[in-house]
């Protein structure tokens, strides 16, 4: 089984340019960022022949938004993590199977003040305590907004007090990582230079000038059923690229 994480950036710009081909990128695509609300996404990326669809729209217009494609029928789907500042954003889905829960997640952007840094942080210590509640092997696609290492970035340095890198946000992840689960592509790649956001206005994506801060976990008991994870830069039409596991 094939499951994709992909910040698009707006779902419908991907989708006019020809870049959403659900149907070959695996066989569950979490989408984030989908700037749309479920009555302004067109039939054609709600209907895709093989899936089903759902999508978690936020009360602010064009901002935000999660979907998931799936091949597999889900036995539940939960649009919430138990706060209603965080769920009225619209940031979450999760699928509940019959082996494992499939969190798709797009997490807060702490960059544009000191009061989104404080609701990033809230969000990311409600949900380390909301998923102890799951019994379950649990999978977790998301853009995480921050990146882990100094490999996970081109220029750490100058990075280190901007919000994506600062030191309580890289400490979160070790953390989380501390509770049992796995950065998927760290499992089977050390090396730099590999990256997942690039920004637009410098064209950074053109010199690899980039960040790594889209991610598929999973808990340590899923280890063994693990294949591969990669990043899939050949993928065009947002200014990130999916991230793709084999698992199963």
């Amino acid at each position: 089984m094939r499951i994709v994480s992909w910040n698009v950036n707006g779902i419908r710009s991907v989708y006019k340019k020809g870049y959403l081909n659900i149907e070959s990128l695996g066989d569950i695509v979490c989408i984030q960022e989908t700037k749309a609300s479920l009555n302004d996404i067109p039939k054609e990326i709600k209907n895709i022949t093989g899936f089903k669809s759902f999508f978690s729209s936020p009360i602010r217009k064009g901002y935000s938004g999660v979907a998931v494609y799936t091949k597999i029928e889900p036995k539940n789907v939960s649009y919430s993590i138990g706060r209603k500042d965080f769920d009225e954003e619209g940031r979450v889905i999760i699928l509940e199977f019959d082996n494992f829960y499939l969190f798709n997640i797009y997490f807060p952007n702490g960059k544009a003040s000191p009061d989104r840094l404080k609701y990033k942080m809230d969000f990311y210590n409600h949900f380390l305590e909301y998923i102890e509640n799951f019994k379950k092997n649990i999978i977790i696609c998301c853009d995480l907004n921050t990146a882990h290492k100094d490999i996970d970035l081109a220029r750490p340095k100058e990075n280190e007090n901007v919000s994506g890198f600062l030191p309580e946000e890289r400490e979160w992840i070790d953390n989380f990582l501390k509770k049992g689960f796995i950065d998927t592509f760290r499992f089977f790649n050390k090396d730099p230079g590999h990256y997942t956001w690039w920004d637009y206005k410098t064209r950074a994506r053109e010199r690899n000038i980039g960040w790594r801060i889209d991610y598929i976990f999973i808990n340590e008991d899923l280890k063994t059923s693990l294949k591969n994870s990669t990043i899939l830069t050949d993928i065009m039409g947002s200014d990130h690229c999916p991230v793709a596991i084999d698992i199963f």
